[in-house]
């Protein structure tokens, strides 16, 4: 196997960070963008990119909303982003226990 197996889209360090920590999650459970972004350490505008990036994959939904007249957004791991990031540490255990043999 060689890094080309690895998904482009989570193998970014900022956006593997971002997946994992949405992972950590329960199914159908959400976290509210300016909670994902202390938790992370980024810059709002930094993780709205990567976050952009994950929505056109597929693997977030985001849910803008209202918390009385404050605009609030919700993200969310996708059933298909939850595959996604296990088939990605799927493949990185193989190649990790493959450089150990």
């Amino acid at each position: 196997m060689s890094e080309v197996d690895l998904d482009p889209v989570i193998h970014s360090a900022s956006r593997l960070r971002v997946v994992a920590t949405l992972a950590a999650l329960e199914r159908g459970d959400r976290v509210s963008f300016p909670r994902l972004q202390k938790l992370l350490d980024m810059t709002a505008g930094n993780l709205s990119t990567h976050l952009r990036r994950l929505e056109d994959a597929g693997y977030v939904t985001q849910t803008k909303t209202h918390v009385g007249r404050t605009p609030a957004t919700y993200v969310e791991l996708s059933p298909a982003g939850r595959l996604a990031f296990e088939r990605y540490t799927q493949t990185l255990t193989e190649l990790l226990k493959g450089a150990q043999e």
